[in-house]
């Protein structure tokens, strides 16, 4: 698979993409467009409803990408294989708190091939692009794959700040930028 990523996203630089041959098929990460609404809410609900209960702000957040995420100031990044989006995470500005990464999910058909990290790395890129000092995130002990994920993107797990806002989420997890 060969993946276009968003790279050289350091503040004050211009975006680029690079190409990173993997395999046969392209992989390529976008910014969030309206088009991509419906993929956003379909593969969040599809690994929720998996393993949790879907929330009343997780349908607030996944109905409305625009007025939640984007307008104050955030970025949803989309991985198309070919145009299809199999895979979406989102970079939330939290006021005091620093960014929130949120919102991760890769279909299942392409679950173990890289794209939830090129996602993760393209969310975390933007935030500090953006002048974050730290991202956070909530997430579940269950999900030991997505936690060693956040390790290798260089979260931390801690003791959170306040009480999550998802009756799903027990762990914790955080990365400070230098």
């Amino acid at each position: 698979r060969g993946f276009v990523v968003v790279a050289g996203c350091r503040r004050g630089r211009r975006q680029t993409a690079v190409q990173v041959s993997f395999a046969e098929m392209p992989i390529t990460v976008v910014s969030f467009a309206p088009q991509y609404a419906e993929a956003f809410a379909r593969l969040n609900l599809e690994w929720i409803e998996r393993f949790f209960a879907v929330e009343a702000s997780d349908r607030h957040m996944l109905g409305n990408p625009q007025q939640t995420i984007i307008d104050p100031g955030g970025q949803i990044f989309v991985a198309l294989d070919g145009d299809r989006p199999v895979g979406v995470v989102a970079a939330i500005p939290e006021g005091e708190q620093g960014w929130e990464l949120a919102k991760m999910a890769v279909s299942a058909s392409h679950q173990g091939q890289g794209i939830g990290e090129l996602l993760g790395r393209a969310a975390v890129e933007y935030a500090w692009s953006k002048g974050a000092s730290r991202m956070f995130l909530d997430t579940n002990s269950r999900l030991a794959n997505a936690i060693r994920l956040y390790e290798r993107l260089g979260f931390r797990q801690t003791d959170p700040p306040q009480v999550s806002p998802y009756a799903r989420s027990d762990v914790y997890m955080e990365l400070l930028f230098p």
